[in-house]
């Protein structure tokens, strides 16, 4: 009876560490297939997910599941929750392919700006070519962005008693690399660039400008000008030197690049019918500044227009090495011309620029 009742013992305990082993290995497999798909996703070639802007882990989580992206709900709300993702979801388009991990796609909900475009506008750029820059990124806003170049529609100290002019917001539109979500509208576009302007724009810059007894539209007129006048970082100051060394004396400007401006084509020398075309911004025609920016300056340019250079020059010009020559009179900037080949740009109004520094 004794040896009957350890032999069915035995026979039970066989069972249950069978059934244990079985649960085991069914573990064992199930934690396998979890684990392949939490490695590497399967799916017909690239799938395209669109995540709404109130849907959260949860929901996302059964769209995946619904859509035969992840096969593992639980798996994979756990892996949000434990990386801390969870509050990290962003509305907006992902695309999936085989071999993504769980946190591959969990890392692709989260990235803020995902459906964004890099467009780098440069310091220097008129506002057509940033729209020509939008347009080329692949952006739809790029057809609408001139229209939504209207002060009236954005609230920024800056841009308080800006005057009438073709294009209001030029030189405003701070230059910089963007990343722009591709949904967004023109005038998202135009207010992100206002912004960028409004943090380079200092309180000790407005407090600068009305020391100098300018208003903030003139000082970035004049950057401006200095942007588009040279390239070197190290020559704007001296450039705008000579720009006010102009201003103070009643002479014209004769600013080559506010007649490129004009006739919208960076002409290397102009001729002296360009520089008689009758525009505001002409200022080999009108004397003081420009009705407006000319371009879009960076903070560099906007520093010299500030703190412009202490200097006793009234006229400069590019040399053929690429260095800007300035004279003090206007006998030798004509001969700094004549030995660059650039005395098509001298015409009667410089010597009447001369007379009137006298």
């Amino acid at each position: 009876m004794a040896i009957e009742t350890k032999h069915m013992g035995n026979k039970k305990l066989k069972v249950i560490v069978t059934v244990l082993v079985l649960v085991i290995l069914a573990g064992i497999a199930g934690l396998v297939t979890v684990l392949s798909d939490s490695l590497g996703v399967k799916v017909n070639g690239e799938v395209t997910v669109e995540v709404k802007k109130d849907w959260g882990p949860s929901i996302t989580t059964n769209y995946l599941k619904e859509q035969g992206i992840i096969k593992y709900p639980f798996a994979f709300r756990l892996q949000s929750t434990l990386g801390g993702y969870d509050d990290q979801y962003q509305p907006g388009t992902i695309r999936i392919h085989s071999g993504m991990s769980y946190k591959d796609i969990l890392d692709a909900l989260t990235t803020v700006n995902r459906d964004a475009v890099k467009v780098v506008i440069p310091e220097g750029y008129e506002a057509r070519q940033i729209a020509e820059a939008l347009s080329e990124a692949g952006l739809e806003c790029a057809a609408d962005f001139m229209d939504a170049l209207d002060p009236s529609l954005y609230d920024y100290k800056f841009l308080n008693g800006i005057p009438e002019r073709p294009v209001r917001l030029e030189g405003y539109l701070y230059p910089a690399t963007y990343e722009i979500p591709k949904n967004y509208t023109a005038k998202e576009v135009v207010d992100l660039m206002l912004k960028a302007f409004d943090s380079t724009f200092t309180e000790d810059y407005y407090k600068r400008a009305e020391e100098m007894g300018r208003s903030v539209d003139e000082i970035i007129t004049m950057a401006s000008v200095v942007e588009r006048e040279t390239g070197s970082a190290g020559e704007r100051g001296k450039v705008a030197g000579v720009f006010y060394n102009r201003l103070k004396a009643g002479m014209k400007l004769q600013s080559c690049a506010t007649v490129q401006y004009v006739i919208g084509d960076r002409k290397p020398i102009l001729s002296i019918a360009d520089t008689k075309i009758d525009s505001p911004y002409n200022t080999y025609l009108h004397a003081g500044l420009p009705v407006g920016p000319i371009s879009n300056p960076g903070v560099d340019s906007i520093v010299a227009a500030l703190y412009p250079e202490d200097t006793d020059a009234y006229y400069f010009c590019l040399g053929t090495n690429g260095e800007t020559i300035f004279s003090t009179n206007f006998e030798d900037h004509v001969k700094a011309m004549e030995s660059n080949d650039l005395i098509m740009n001298v015409d009667t109004s410089a010597v009447e620029n001369e007379d009137s520094k006298k």
